[in-house]
């Protein structure tokens, strides 16, 4: 009978240690992804009257702003349990007030200098596509219609301008027309296939299906090109070859492949997922917007108890 409770107290005291460590971690990845969202609005949002918008230059004497940047902020703020409506107002109407030429398409750049803005034409897909994405999920958290409507217009366009019906992919910007040479030149990062199943259901065009299947299919072309599997920023859909121009270790790259490993555990990656994760091991820097981004987007897209 004594060996009975002493069995029964060694597995409460076995049960309660594991609960407190499982507390202590749930807790520490919070704070981990707490930080990490703070880190990006403290150093690269910036709030304004009636507008907000995302600096990708902060150490720099003239502010630049990119469509994708700002899509990446606004993806990021819809997803963050401190931001509130008022404030993915203020980015969304940043984003429609620097709308290119009669569009619901964003213009790519907008710098600041001397106290003087300037807007340059023509747009970028990666912008639009995270931007769109924001809206659907602004509307979705915020129950507000508004933002389902405008998210709607956006991807109308998006097939309307950059959109190649004889490659089916998409092209990298309004600019690259069936008049450019740059028609059939496809940005790897564009390829966003969750995505492109929400706007079909929102929109119901099976144009994105066929976006999705055809993107999806260059993708894993260039991928078997290379042992290493990695693609190029840049593709010809026309080349035979996909040929890297550096070779070094980038938090860009890292944080979309520790999120795809992450989704695919005990499948042969996992050495992937143990070496990536040096990402949330260090400070996100203040001068590399990109990286941060994308490492900020890492953590409220990874469960806080696979950290």
């Amino acid at each position: 009978m004594k060996k009975r409770w002493m069995l029964l107290g060694f597995l409460l005291v076995t049960i309660a240690f594991t609960g407190i460590m499982i507390y202590i971690r749930a807790d520490n990845n919070s704070a981990v992804r707490n930080f990490f969202l703070h880190s990006w609005h403290k150093n690269y949002v910036v709030e304004e009257k009636n507008l907000a918008y995302i600096n990708t230059t902060p150490k720099q004497e003239q502010v630049t702003v990119l469509s994708e940047g700002q899509g990446y902020g606004m993806f990021i703020a819809a997803h963050d349990p401190a931001v509130k409506e008022s404030n993915f107002a203020k980015l969304v109407q940043y984003y429609l007030k620097h709308r290119d030429r009669n569009t619901q398409l964003m213009a790519w750049r907008q710098t600041k200098k001397n106290g003087k803005w300037s807007s340059e034409r023509n747009s970028a897909t990666d912008g639009d596509l995270f931007i769109a994405k924001a809206l659907f999920l602004a509307a979705k958290r915020w129950k507000n219609p508004a933002y389902q409507r405008q998210g709607q217009k956006l991807i109308a366009d998006i097939l309307r301008y950059e959109y190649n019906p004889t490659t089916h992919a998409l092209t990298v910007g309004n600019w690259a027309d069936s008049k450019s040479k740059y028609y059939n030149l496809m940005r790897t990062s564009d390829v966003l296939p969750t995505m492109f199943d929400q706007f079909y259901r929102e929109s119901n065009d099976s144009r994105w299906l066929l976006i999705k299947k055809t993107m999806l299919k260059r993708l894993n072309q260039l991928s078997h090109q290379h042992k290493s599997g990695l693609v190029p920023d840049f593709a010809w859909l026309t080349s035979k070859d996909a040929k890297p121009g550096n070779n070094y270790q980038s938090a860009s790259f890292s944080a979309p492949i520790y999120i795809a490993v992450n989704e695919n555990r005990n499948q042969g990656y996992d050495n992937l997922f143990a070496s990536q994760q040096y990402i949330f091991a260090k400070k996100l820097p203040k001068n590399n917007y990109y990286d941060t981004a994308l490492t900020t987007m890492a953590t409220i897209l990874t469960p806080a108890h696979r950290f």
